[in-house]
Formats: structure tokens, C-alpha cells, sequence
């Protein structure tokens, strides 16, 4: 049994500390009637209320506070060095200026209690990049307009005569660069809002800097030996989990366990350790696997999380760390023994299929290896230039490559128009399915392309190829789409359903005008497949909007990256032989 999470009291005692001083000093700084209230005695011993320059120091204060507050809370040990560094500077300015016993024994505290719980601030850097400057650029430059225009309406008998929202806004925007605004005050007034202004545009200025200079530590991926070791464990344990083989994607880092027989998979997301799937090999070998998972999130202090794990992998997720399991939806699953056209319940998908092969169409179904250079060259452009998204979508479900030589046991599924090879860049080829291995004997399908200018219904009609040939190329079950909350979409619409299982429904419909919910099950349904429910794994219940902002980024729904002049461009993956024989076909 795994030991469960480490307490995190004080982490949390003291980054509630840093939020209250900081929202304290900002008060101050930005109402004089607050500095002259009886809050104003406690906010004159707190870090960054000093001398003459009390506005424009509590402000930045207040400011660098709130933002290490975040760090503090997850143990960062980064931001257990800053506020050693801050507290003893503020606690000798406040004796220099103040000569305050008070505010020298306030930071002195804090500073002992850092000292004293040390240990507990270990965590690790997490995966950055430098899209985190602009970021902090952007959400600053906004806090610190909104904060101006606060402090410049704060002082409305010292105002001299009667300026506009624009003119506000404008010696707001002036005051950030340090530059005098058309506003004017009475007496030291002015003085006091130039100095509050300017520290917001250099605490603006000096943390995007340091964002944008500090070293990268680039987010883990796999190496040449840790994919040779997965594919090692597939080859022998590769039939218990559909999702397996969606662990080589090569944006993923893993961890092993101590023998080397089992493995997880992850990707780190806005602070959340994100698995996919079940550990990939021996079940008995898992806990090892899983204690390594959670002890890199520790070091790091981020939250760890599973999606899409099986029932089988829930049970040992939740028996292993202690961490909570909810069911998010089912897998289609069709066994190719019972799948037949003929039926009333079939009959829409086979008028479908009749339809289009009237229209012209036929389908091909080959493994990867059996395909051409060429052919797999045109294939893998025609699906890029189909996706109709700028990155490409999927996590737990998705292998994020078409075509690569390692994977010449994948399956892919074409759609070709007699007639048409002269009608686009791509000839005569107008849909793609590809298939990723399940063990020896099965397949799940990994992404669905077509020509949005084609026949609707050229998915349903490779679905139906694929499980057709399937006999033929040694292939007894496929996995098809994922359904998310297919339990509540189906039995919502039943009769007998409650008014709160009715409500949930109606919301999933709502929903699926942006997300592809109530249509992934009823596509999925067609094929009359059984359903194998899979489960998140989260640590807490208020770890859950963050869990899901993290999936829906690794999923692909929400992407945020630099403009492109501004992109770090990584560094492409190693090149394999179809890589090499395509640019030779686009070359000729």
C-alpha cells in the first residue's frame, strides 16, 4: 500500500498569509481612507508599508505577494528562496524608516516559520516554455490598468477638475511607463499616484522579464529507449488495454516501476499530472508503477490525475493511492463475430452504406506496412489538411502520428471515388480512418478524416469496411469512439427519468453544440457495440475544474501558444524512413 499524500497545512497556512498581507497592503496602497482607518495600525507593520513611499511599496508589495502565494501553496521551493530573500529586506526597512518593532517581529515570524517547515517546500520546477511571459505580460498589464484606475478615483477632493473615463485611463497608461498623465492633484497627491502607477508598470516590466529569461525546463517526452521498453511491454501485455498503445505518443513522458514490468504514462498540464489510460504491463507489477507516478507529482506538487482508466485500472488507482474514481463514460466496443448488416436495427447504417457505394465509392483496408511510400505519403498530407483545427486533437485516445515505420501494425482504412483523380490535390482518396493495434488480435480506432466536400456518411461506410475485413487480417474486437456521460444521455431520455437525470441531459445536449458529446454517442450506437466504462481518478472533488481545464488543453479543445513569429518552434521528432521517402515524393 502506498502512502498517501503528504500534509500540507502550513504550505497552505502561510500562502493564505501571503494572500491576506498582499490584499492588505494593496488596500492600502490604493484607498488613503483605508491608511487612515484603524486597519491602518495593522497594514503599518505588514511587509512593503514603509516610509515616505508607502503607497507605491505597499502596492508592489501587495502585488509580489499574491503572486507567490500560488507557489508557496504548491511547495515550490523557487518560491520558498524568494520569501526568505523579501521578508528580511522588509523587515530591516521597516525598522530603518519606522523603527517599528512590530513590523520587524511580522516578517521575522513568517520567516521563522518558512525556516522551521523548509522541508515541505520541495517541489520542483514545473515544465515551462516562454509563452508564460506573454501570459504574465497580458493578465498584469490588465490587474495593473484596473488597479490604476482605482487609485487614480481614490482621491476625489484632491482631483482637480473633472476628468473623463478617457482621461483616467489615459494617466493610467502614462503612469505605468513612469511618464506624468494629464490628470493633477492637490498638493503631494500627485506625487503619491505618479509613484503608485510607476511601481505597477516595474513590477509589470520586471516579472515578465525574468519569465522570459529565466531557463526552460522543457516538459518530459519519450526517448528511443523508453518507447523501446513500452513497445517491449505491449508486445506481451498489449491485449489488456485498448488505450495501450496510445502511451507511445512521443509528447509523453513515463515513469517505470522499480522492475521495469509495468509503466504510466503522462503529460503535465497547468499544473496537473495527467495519465491516460491503464499503467501499461504486468497488472501485479502496477503498484510499483503507480508509486513512482504519484511520487514525481509530489516532488513536483502537482495534481495527479488519470483519464480514461478501466474499471480493472480504477480499482488499483483508488486501492493504491487513496485517490478518488467517477465514472466519465463508455468505450464502444464491437465484436467482429457478432457484427452484421442485416437486422431492423441496422437498417439506417446499411441504406447509408448502399447509398454511398451507389454514389461511386469503395474502400480499401491495409495495414500501414502494406501500404506504398508514396500512397502513405498522400494519406498522411490529406489527413493534415483535413483535421480543420491548427494542433492536433487527443490524449488518452490519440497517437498523434500517421504512418510512422515503428507502427507498421496500425490499420488504416481509405475511401476512393472512381473518377475523381483528377478532382483534387489528393486524387481519388477521400476518407481516412486509422486504426492503432490492441493487442494481436484488435484494433481502436485513433482518428476519423475526410474531405468536407465529399459524400456524408464515408465514416459509417469505413467503419462497416474495417469490420468486415477484420476476419480476414486476424482482427476479433474493435474499439470504437469514446462516449462521454453516455450513461446519463441514454437513460435521460427514457421514460421514467427524473427530473435531475432529465436536467443533466439537457445540459449534455446544450454542450454539444461545442463539444462532441451527444454525437460521438449516437454515432457510436449505430454499430449496436458493448459499452466498457471508463473512470477519472482525482485526488479531490475541488481538483476537479482544474482536472478537466488540463484535459480539455491536452485534448486539444483549447489551446494557448505564442503568435506564431513569437513561437519557440520544438524540436522536431526524429526523422523515421517514411519521413525521408515523403519528402523525396513531394521533391519529384
Amino acid at each position: 500500500m502506498m502512502r498517501g499524500p503528504r500534509p500540507e497545512s502550513v504550505p497552505a497556512l502561510i500562502a493564505r498569509a501571503c494572500i491576506l498581507v498582499g490584499l492588505l497592503d494593496i488596500a492600502a496602497g490604493v484607498f488613503p481612507r483605508f491608511r487612515h482607518s484603524r486597519m491602518h495600525t495593522l497594514a503599518e507593520v505588514l511587509p512593503g508599508t514603509l516610509g515616505p513611499f508607502a503607497a507605491a511599496l505597499a502596492l508592489s508589495s501587495g502585488v509580489l505577494l499574491l503572486l507567490l502565494a500560488h507557489g508557496l501553496r504548491r511547495r515550490k521551493r523557487r518560491a520558498w528562496r524568494a520569501a526568505v530573500v523579501l521578508l528580511p529586506f522588509g523587515a530591516c526597512a521597516q525598522f530603518a524608516y519606522r523603527h517599528s518593532f512590530a513590523g520587524v517581529v511580522i516578517p521575522l515570524l513568517l520567516l521563522w516559520l518558512l525556516a522551521r517547515h523548509r522541508g515541505q517546500f520541495d517541489a520542483l520546477p514545473d515544465p515551462r516554455s516562454r509563452w508564460r511571459a506573454l501570459a504574465n505580460f497580458v493578465l498584469m498589464s490588465a490587474g495593473s490598468v484596473l488597479l490604476g484606475l482605482a487609485i487614480v478615483s481614490a482621491h476625489p477632493n484632491k482631483l482637480v477638475g473633472s476628468p473623463s473615463l478617457a482621461d483616467r485611463l489615459e494617466h493610467v497608461l502614462y503612469g505605468l511607463l513612469g511618464i506624468d498623465g494629464p490628470l493633477d492633484y492637490a498638493g503631494r497627491t500627485s506625487h503619491t499616484v505618479a509613484l503608485s502607477l510607476g511601481a505597477l508598470g516595474m513590477v509589470t516590466a520586471l516579472t515578465t522579464i525574468y519569465l522570459a529569461f529565466r531557463p526552460e525546463h522543457p516538459a518530459a517526452r519519450l526517448t528511443p529507449d523508453d518507447e523501446a521498453r513500452l513497445r517491449a511491454l505491449l508486445d506481451k501485455h498489449g491485449a489488456r488495454d485498448s488505450l495501450g498503445h496510445f502511451a507511445l505518443r512521443r509528447d509523453k513522458g513515463v515513469v517505470f516501476s522499480p522492475s521495469g514490468k509495468a509503466a504510466v504514462c503522462y503529460r503535465v498540464v497547468s499544473g496537473v499530472m495527467l495519465a491516460g489510460g491503464d499503467p501499461v504491463g504486468d497488472v501485479e507489477a502496477w503498484p510499483g508503477a503507480i508509486e513512482r507516478f504519484m511520487d514525481e507529482a509530489r516532488a513536483h506538487s502537482w495534481t495527479p490525475a488519470v483519464m480514461g482508466c478501466s474499471e480493472t485500472g480504477g480499482e488499483v488507482w483508488t486501492r493504491e493511492t487513496g485517490l478518488a474514481a467517477l465514472e466519465l463514460g463508455d468505450e464502444a466496443v464491437v465484436d467482429v463475430a457478432d457484427f452484421s448488416l442485416t437486422g431492423r436495427a441496422m437498417r439506417n447504417v446499411r441504406q447509408m452504406v448502399k447509398r454511398i457505394e451507389r454514389a461511386g465509392y469503395e474502400t480499401r483496408v491495409r495495414r500501414v506496412r502494406d501500404l506504398s511510400p508514396g500512397e502513405l505519403a498522400r494519406i498522411r498530407r490529406a489527413a493534415d489538411h483535413w483535421r480543420g483545427t491548427d494542433t492536433e486533437r487527443g490524449f488518452s485516445m490519440a497517437l498523434g502520428r500517421i504512418g510512422d515505420e515503428a507502427d507498421g501494425a496500425c490499420l488504416i482504412a481509405t475511401a476512393h471515388k472512381s473518377g475523381a483523380e483528377d478532382t483534387g490535390p489528393y486524387g481519388d482518396l477521400k476518407a481516412v480512418l486509422h486504426f492503432v493495434p490492441w493487442g494481436t488480435d484488435g484494433v481502436s480506432l485513433d482518428l476519423m478524416r475526410r474531405d468536407r466536400s465529399a459524400d456524408p456518411g464515408l465514416n459509417e461506410l469505413l467503419i462497416v469496411a474495417a469490420l468486415q475485413a477484420a476476419p480476414s487480417l486476424g482482427i476479433s474486437h474493435v474499439s470504437l469512439n469514446f462516449a462521454m456521460f453516455r450513461a446519463a444521455l441514454a437513460r435521460g431520455e427514457k421514460i421514467g427519468a427524473g427530473p435531475v437525470l432529465r436536467a443533466w441531459r439537457g445540459l449534455l445536449v446544450f454542450l454539444s453544440r461545442w463539444f462532441q458529446i451527444e454525437s460521438l454517442y449516437k454515432f457510436n450506437a449505430k454499430f449496436r457495440p458493448r459499452w466498457e466504462p471508463r473512470f477519472v481518478v482525482y485526488r479531490s472533488s475541488k481538483d476537479l475544474p482544474r482536472i478537466g481545464w488540463a484535459a480539455m488543453q491536452a485534448e486539444g479543445f483549447v489551446t494557448l501558444r505564442l503568435p506564431p513569429p513569437l513561437r519557440h518552434r520544438a524540436p522536431e521528432p526524429r526523422p523515421c524512413a517514411h519521413d525521408r521517402r515523403e519528402r523525396e515524393v513531394r521533391a519529384a
